[in-house]
């Protein structure tokens, strides 16, 4: 029976630029997508989140243009500045419609926010 089940992931931006975050926010999708075997059509919904020093580019735009994601529901908002809180960060919340089990997805962080999880689908 499929339900719907979150996938998280989060990576960073090398600048505050358009291309920098649209190249991390689009590596760090495409990674989930292999990671999950995902395809679009079980893709109900994505949240992304941005460190305020992030506002070149909302991150959604990646997965519109660089993905081809038309018909998928994409939402931008900024992460809560916590002071000490790591910076040039792009977070991501894949709701998706799966058969899988919650211990069967493989939740993805790259580069600067591998540390925010201690299991990521680089210790796999």
């Amino acid at each position: 029976m499929s339900r719907m089940l979150g996938i998280r992931g989060a990576t960073t931006a090398d600048a505050n630029t358009r291309e920098a975050i649209l190249d991390a926010t689009e590596e760090l999708l495409r990674a989930i997508v292999e990671a999950n075997a995902l395809e679009e059509e079980a893709v109900g919904a994505v949240f992304f989140t941005a460190t305020a020093d992030l506002n070149a580019a909302f991150p959604a735009a990646a997965a519109r243009i660089r993905l081809g994601w038309e018909r998928t529901a994409l939402l931008d908002a900024e992460e809560i500045d916590v002071p000490g809180a790591a910076q040039s960060v792009i977070r991501v919340l894949l709701l998706v419609n799966t058969d899988k089990s919650k211990d069967d997805l493989s939740h993805v962080y790259l580069k600067g926010a591998a540390n925010l999880r201690a299991r990521s689908v680089n210790d796999r």
